[in-house]
């Protein structure tokens, strides 16, 4: 049965990769004409551009008379400040800029870039990983955090663009806030504040009427992150993502989500839930900055929209079109605000998770945020939340992910060995049946050899009368390690807890291929960067354990396991460049099958007596199956015969007229 796992996974990667192509996300509406691509130009949430700009950049003119002073500043100017204290939760380096009145960079100092740091290293800034950065040259870098309008009428020519009057709260590491009156009656005022202890941003958006009169409801856009980076650049998994969730507070909250794509067609779009939306943002691989209504009784938040920006720099190094490198995906939050009444002042509060995908920290925030992380499982979401459960389990006993891994791989396997057991069994006996029988094939095939109809109903018979037919439950156990393999697959894919988890000697992170060396080798059609030594133990592996199976008595079967060991180079090269974890999982697994094999058999042999057909009366379930197959083939064995006689006596006749 094992030596069939390889073969069965690799077909199960096929199947899934295949409905992925064949169930292709929803279309995306087209941008609006006019858009921009480039990074200043993407469209924003109301599908025109969120600085209320035009495709050639130049300012829309305002259809109103100004009721009031302008005020903003003359000069673009940044400000850094740190938030929170060292190893604490929200321990952040804010940048904030004056243009659009936004965060240029956050970066958080839990957490870094590389592993193997010094004391000082990790001291310095730059080795920090970021939760928002810049993209592009002087001019159009993106600014996260943005409050805009694209309605002239309240926002003026642009929110976006405009020199927000900036100050630091209180001390350096207490906030900022930005102030701004476009001329159009209102003032504008956004506070960005750390909450101390948690990995969350405290937002206040407040508006001043002081001479504004149309006072209906009105639509802004708050963007909470626009440029999220690339935190691993795993092709298995495309990062970052815009999400959207809701409804907030629901038992099932859905989310919609847009991936970045290079060379996507549609550069921006809706994104929808039911209402009210719990929440709206952007993740990658491994982190996630995420806004929502933090105000109770607060429902401000109507829905968001996918604008997708390009990345300047990454273009001009593959030397593709600007068009071409759209690297980045934002999520532009809606927003339905109520105006205030001249001479008074509203205010809404808003919290925006900046930090880790840890399950337990994103729910303990916030409980509807494991919509997340059950998106980043998928299908085998149930499966990859228990597997992880149990790692986390083993890794509170030893204090080593990688060891982890291994005792979940030995307690799956000893799960289902009785199951393994049995069907070992089944397919000992059918294979000794067939080996009994098969001088009978044999003849049968050479007798009529000339009449192909005529031998198959003879073999159907042969393997009828002895109940030669291969067991169902045989292939049981490979049906019930699918499902944990891709629950494995998926929990190691994302699980925060894997990123730069050392497991021994050169195998620093198990949530990237274990790099023993670099190589940047190129050979055909493929570039290998590094050496990567536990995807190729696990080939030779999987190779030693097919050797170790019998060889089949069939001849299909034997061609079988020969074409096996193709599937399992293939199977290398296509795990070559994943987690090192899966590789350890794999290689435990092999491992086993290989001991169970050498040792276990030759200790407690399989026992392949062969049971008397008319005794057999099936395994658990699949009893009624089997004996329902049995007398469906009886039958067609019947209706092929009389077919046959029909056919006789059709030629008999014909040949008796011509005479």
């Amino acid at each position: 049965m094992e030596k069939r796992l390889p073969l069965a996974l690799f077909l199960s990667f096929i199947v899934l990769f295949g409905w992925s192509v064949l169930n292709p996300p929803e279309e995306r509406p087209p941008e609006e004409p006019g858009a921009s691509a480039g990074v200043a130009g993407s469209t924003g949430a109301d599908g025109s551009n969120p600085g209320s700009f035009q495709a050639g950049g130049a300012p829309v003119a305002p259809n109103f008379e100004p009721v009031s002073e302008v005020v903003e500043e003359t000069e673009e100017r940044e400000l850094t400040m740190l938030l929170g204290s060292p190893g604490e939760p929200g321990y952040l380096a804010l940048t904030a800029t004056n243009r659009g009145g936004g965060i240029r960079r956050l970066a958080t100092g839990n957490y870094f870039q590389r592993v193997g740091l010094t004391r000082e290293e990790k001291l310095d800034r730059e080795n920090w990983t970021d939760l928002m950065r810049p993209v592009g040259p002087d001019g159009l870098s993106t600014v996260s955090m943005v409050w805009s309008s694209a309605d002239p009428e309240v926002g003026g020519a642009s929110m976006r663009d405009a020199l927000w009057v900036m100050k630091p709260l209180g001390g350096s590491g207490q906030g900022v806030e930005f102030s701004y009156a476009p001329g159009t009656g209102l003032r504008f005022v956004k506070r960005i504040e750390p909450v101390p202890g948690r990995d969350e941003l405290h937002v206040t958006l407040s508006v001043t009427n002081e001479g504004f009169t149309e006072r209906r409801d009105r639509q802004f856009t708050l963007t909470p992150v626009e440029c999220l980076p690339v935190e691993l650049g795993d092709k298995f998994y495309p990062e970052p993502v815009a999400v959207i969730a809701g409804p907030a507070g629901g038992e099932e909250v859905s989310v919609d989500t847009a991936e970045a794509n290079p060379t996507a067609e549609d550069l921006n779009g809706p994104l929808a839930v039911t209402l009210p939306v719990s929440f709206a943002g952007a993740f990658n691989k491994y982190f996630a900055v995420l806004l929502r209504d933090a105000a109770p009784g607060q429902t401000t938040l109507q829905g968001a929209r996918y604008r997708r920006i390009a990345d300047p720099e990454w273009a001009a190094a593959e030397e593709v079109p600007i068009e071409r490198a759209m690297r980045y995906v934002v999520a532009d939050a809606q927003l339905v605000l109520e105006l205030p009444a001249p001479g008074e002042t509203k205010s809404w509060d808003y919290a925006v998770y900046a930090g880790p995908k840890k399950r337990e920290v994103m729910i303990e925030d916030f409980a509807d945020h494991r919509a997340v992380v059950e998106e980043d499982l998928g299908f085998f979401s149930g499966i990859g939340s228990v597997l992880l459960a149990v790692l986390g389990f083993f890794q509170s006993i030893v204090g080593n992910w990688g060891v982890s891994i291994i005792m979940l791989t030995l307690l799956v396997r000893a799960i289902l060995f009785p199951l393994n057991r049995r069907s070992q069994t089944s397919m000992a006996r059918h294979a000794k049946k067939m080996k009994r029988i098969q001088p009978l094939l044999d003849e049968s095939k050479k007798k009529h050899a000339k009449d192909p109809q005529k031998m198959r109903q003879e073999q159907a018979r042969i393997m009828q009368e002895n109940g030669a037919f291969p067991p169902l439950g045989g292939c049981l156990p490979i049906f019930v390690q699918i499902p944990v393999f891709f629950g494995l697959f998926s929990a190691l894919r994302t699980s925060f807890d894997l990123r730069q988890a050392p497991f021994f000697g050169w195998v620093t992170d198990l949530s990237r291929p274990d790099r023993l060396m670099e190589l940047d080798f190129s050979f055909l059609f493929f570039h290998i960067e590094y050496l990567n030594i536990l995807p190729i133990l696990m080939v030779i592996l999987w190779v030693t354990q097919q050797r170790t199976m019998p060889t089949p008595a069939d001849e299909q079967a034997a061609k079988m396991q020969r074409m096996m060991s193709f599937v399992t180079v293939g199977m290398g090269f296509f795990l070559y460049n994943y987690a090192s974890g899966l590789s350890l999982y794999m290689i435990t697994q092999s491992s086993l099958g290989i001991f169970e094999q050498k040792v276990i058999k030759q200790l407690w042999p399989v026992d392949d007596t062969e049971v008397e057909a008319k005794k057999k009366k099936g395994c658990g379930p699949f009893s009624g199956i089997m004996e329902k197959m049995a007398e469906q083939h009886k039958e067609q064995l019947k209706r092929l015969e009389e077919t046959q006689r029909q056919k006789q006596r059709a030629k008999a006749k014909k040949g008796g007229k011509r005479k």
